[in-house]
């Protein structure tokens, strides 16, 4: 069976035996209730609100996994990196390497690498409260009193648009009450981690409900710096305040405010030298036999060696996690500041139509302090008795960068039903300034110590002075006058208009027709690149780098169309047809500003969603084909910027269409009163076809080269499985809780241009609680928990980096036109980040 076929055909099969299972059985005149009465165990109904209103999970033919207030609790959530470990298969998250406040959020394969830039986007959208939010920047804060977290899976390119081709992930948080309440929360765990959050829900006044939460989060890091005065790495310290109002003058006005602040203080995951020269790099010839070989371009020969030895005290550790680091390097917290207000109107003009509008503004302020990868990343250094007090011999790149980000965005919705058609209608309207900067300086020295004849014997290692105001401009920024890698500024405004209406041709047919029209433009220049001042460069100095600003428009219509049929009250099927589309943009990480394409995405899915056994268990499942064109990938490569060769990333559209197949079913079984059983799993098969990839130096362009990439962090197999169970003791509303939950994933690349992939992994978490001890007669509660995540601290690396193991790209005509010289000298070998350690700890909660 092919790759193509095997997602449908699998999905179908089980659909067609479900149906004439289901069809067997005569309906119930009406659903069951959200809960049993009396003893009967029974799965609650999980409301979403993925239609733009309020849906019944099983009925809503979307795939669709809720991760509610109490997974959160169970699974000892904290921000959205926690679901790193899996708890939903379908869906990919990890950090950038350079900060755990910047998440790679993928959905389905769609997985962006490196959507840090500003004039990039995220391929999956990210939403809280209805509010899109354009930048990674900052997704990693504390999280606030949240209802639930929907995860949509598939393009949603007509509801929620902008840039969501893979899926959304729409935050939403607990509103006002009007009802006097609240909890407090504290903890404890290993690594001197603490946790404090307040929630307070205050009585309605003057049709005036107010809500306040504020939290407080922190770890101690995981992986020490011997350098005093340093943070060390997995470090996080994050704090945040809310604000929500609502107002409600009638019954048929509500008007939700809200405003948050956040910072969050944190440090990288520590990059360790995985080995030591892997593929044997050495000067001489390149022959079939030889494993030294660039995927992207055909040496001859391989020169610049031999390989530099390591540093006397430089550690090759693949196999487990580093506790301490062998070289302390400086390693301060990078700081991410957000905000944001948010106003979300609704009025109920009539049974047929509610008018809402969703206005909000929202900042990130970011300034990077990152040297994760301290001696185990180049640059490499030879190190002989020229290396002195005087003259150290520098190395440890330190990665300091600053981004500032605002967005405004307004959306107007019209939302109703009239006789047999529900609809959806609407207006978007988005702003974004962003601007950015970054910069390497080397961050240690290395003084070789020798034995009086010259022969070196050791080293010592020293800190070097922080930059002294090259670039006066930045003094006072993260990059403090450093020489200026790239700095850029961008402007993007998106204009869409949508709308989609369902028509219920019976009680049981449902066709759903939806389309969505954007307009998307992008103004950006680059203001610095090798600390060359675009501003005040020459025209000849611009042009020989290339240089246009960018200037792009895009328009696209993305429609969709769904059939939904209720087989039963307990079983619904569907199929549906979707599209997604990803703005285009430009590189900041090129000297030229390289503008790329956007890319497309067809979706094509058949699903059913079943409850059976008197609503004791629920079967979902979904089998989709995506195909997408005109990728944008990721191509590293040495360039010439300002007479000097330069490190440099592009974005590159590759040819033909990326296939994305796959399935994921879900089943849930209540099988006796106060047991619950979850198992989830997704199947994700991706195929990018081989792109041509060229070199230019001068007026030089290399033969093309084919080459294999890969989409990242999606493993071909994941799945996910939990055990909920709650025992009634002493009296009133008292309970045993006990949570278990494993989540496994298979192997995956780390990055998009190598073949190599990191570790499969298996991360169990748990927690033990007795809840809802009754405290007084006023209703307060207690809930006392033990907690652990990665319970058997199980070590993987989550990303592998071979690029430092294979020769520099050509940087002369002569190496493209011959191939010859081939430069080894910077080889030192794969580096990657193992995941976070075994945590634990104790937390209690009163709730009143």
């Amino acid at each position: 069976m092919t790759s193509k076929a095997s997602a449908i055909s699998i999905a179908a099969l089980a659909l067609a035996l479900a149906s004439q299972a289901h069809a067997a059985a005569p309906a119930p005149a009406d659903p069951a209730p959200a809960a049993a009465s009396g003893e009967e165990p029974t799965i609650q109904e999980i409301v979403v609100t993925a239609t733009k209103r309020e849906t019944n999970l099983q009925k809503t033919p979307i795939s669709i996994s809720v991760v509610n207030a109490q997974v959160i609790k169970d699974r000892h959530i904290q921000s959205l990196y926690d679901l790193a470990d899996g708890g939903v298969p379908s869906l990919r998250v990890a950090t950038f390497e350079a900060r755990q406040s910047a998440l790679t959020i993928g959905i389905r394969g769609i997985v962006p690498l490196d959507a840090n830039q500003p004039a990039r986007e995220q391929g999956v959208g990210i939403y809280v409260d209805g509010v899109y939010l354009a930048r990674q920047h900052g997704l990693n804060a504390a999280l606030f009193d949240i209802e639930r977290i929907e995860v949509l899976k598939g393009p949603q390119g007509t509801l929620f648009g902008r840039n969501s081709e893979g899926g959304a992930l729409s935050i939403i948080s607990k509103a006002p009450s009007g009802k006097f309440g609240g909890s407090v929360n504290a903890g404890y765990g290993n690594y001197g981690a603490y946790t404090i959050g307040a929630h307070l829900d205050l009585p309605e006044f003057h049709n005036l409900s107010v809500k306040l939460d504020g939290i407080k989060q922190y770890q101690n890091a995981t992986t020490k710096d011997p350098l005093p005065g340093s943070t060390g790495w997995n470090y996080y310290d994050r704090q945040g305040f809310r604000g929500a109002v609502r107002w409600k003058p009638s019954s048929d006005i509500t008007n939700d405010f809200s405003v948050d602040v956040a910072q969050d203080k944190n440090t990288p995951f520590y990059s360790q030298l995985l080995n030591y020269n892997p593929n044997g790099c050495a000067n001489g010839a390149v022959t079939a036999a030889t494993t030294c070989v660039l995927p992207s371009f055909s040496y001859t020969t391989l020169t610049g060696g031999p390989v530099k030895p390591l540093l006397p005290g430089v550690v090759v550790n693949g196999t487990s996690r580093m506790t301490t680091a062998d070289i302390g390097v400086p390693q301060q917290p990078s700081v991410d500041k957000s905000h944001g207000f948010t106003n979300n109107f609704k009025w109920k003009l009539s049974p047929e139509v509610e008018i809402r509008s969703i206005t909000a503004w929202r900042g990130v302020d970011m300034a990077q302090y990152d040297n994760s990868g301290g001696a185990h990343r180049v640059p490499t250094i030879a190190l002989t008795a020229a290396c002195t007090a005087a003259a150290p011999c520098a190395f440890s790149r330190y990665s300091l960068a600053d981004l500032r980000q605002r967005q405004f965005s307004q959306e107007l919705q019209a939302v109703g039903s009239i006789d047999r058609i529900d609809y959806v209608a609407g207006l978007f309207y988005f702003n974004e300034h962003v601007s950015d900067d970054a910069a390497t300086p080397a961050s240690i020295g290395a003084v070789a110590i020798t034995d009086g004849l010259g022969n070196v014997t050791g080293a010592n290692y020293v800190t070097i002075p922080f930059c002294t105001g090259s670039t006066p401009l930045f003094v006072g920024k993260a990059v403090n006058g450093c020489s200026i890698d790239r700095a850029s500024a961008v402007r993007s405004r998106s204009y869409a208009a949508y709308g989609q209406a369902t028509w219920n041709a019976t009680d049981a047919l449902h066709i759903t027709v939806g389309g969505r029209y954007t307009k998307d433009k992008k103004e950006g220049v680059l203001t610095f690149f090798n600390n060359l001042n675009y501003a005040t460069a020459t025209p000849a100095q611009l042009a020989a780098n290339g240089y246009q600003p960018l200037d792009k428009t895009w328009n696209r219509f993305n429609p969709m169309a769904t059939i939904a049929y209720d087989v039963t009250n307990g079983l619904h099927v569907y199929a549906k047809y979707s599209t997604g589309y990803r703005a285009g943009g430009a590189s900041s990480r090129t000297p030229n500003y390289l503008p790329f394409n956007p890319e497309d995405l067809k979706s094509y899915e058949v699903g059913l969603k079943s409850d059976f056994w008197d609503h004791r268990a629920r079967f979902n499942l979904a089998g989709y084909i995506m195909d997408r064109k005109n990728s944008q990938e990721d191509l590293s490569f040495i360039t010439t910027a300002n007479g000097a060769s330069v490190n440099v990333l592009r974005a590159i559209n590759a040819p033909g269409i990326t296939k994305i197949r796959g399935v994921e079913a879900d089943l849930t079984v209540a099988p006796v009163t106060g047991l619950t059983l979850n198992l989830s799993y997704a199947y994700t098969y991706t195929h990018i076809p081989l792109i041509p990839v060229t070199f230019t130096v001068g007026a030089v362009t290399s033969a093309p080269v084919l080459q294999q990439f890969y989409i990242p962090f999606t493993p071909r197999n994941a799945a996910s499985g939990s055990i909920d169970y709650a025992l009634p003791v002493g009296g009133g509303d008292t309970k045993v809780k006990v949570h278990i939950d494993g989540n496994y994933s298979q192997s995956a690349q780390g990055f998009d241009q190598f073949p190599t992939k990191a570790g499969a992994s298996f991360i169990v978490n748990s927690r033990l609680s007795l809840a809802d001890i009754g405290m007084s007669n006023a209703g307060q509660k207690l809930t006392v928990s033990l907690w652990v995540r990665n319970m058997f601290d199980k070590q993987y690396i989550f990303r592998q980096d071979p690029s430092n193991s294979l020769p520099g790209a050509p940087t002369s005509a002569a190496q493209l036109t011959t191939g010859a010289g081939g430069p080894i000298q910077n080889v030192l070998g794969d580096y990657g980040n193992f995941n976070a350690p075994r945590t634990f700890g104790i937390e209690g909660t009163v709730t009143f």
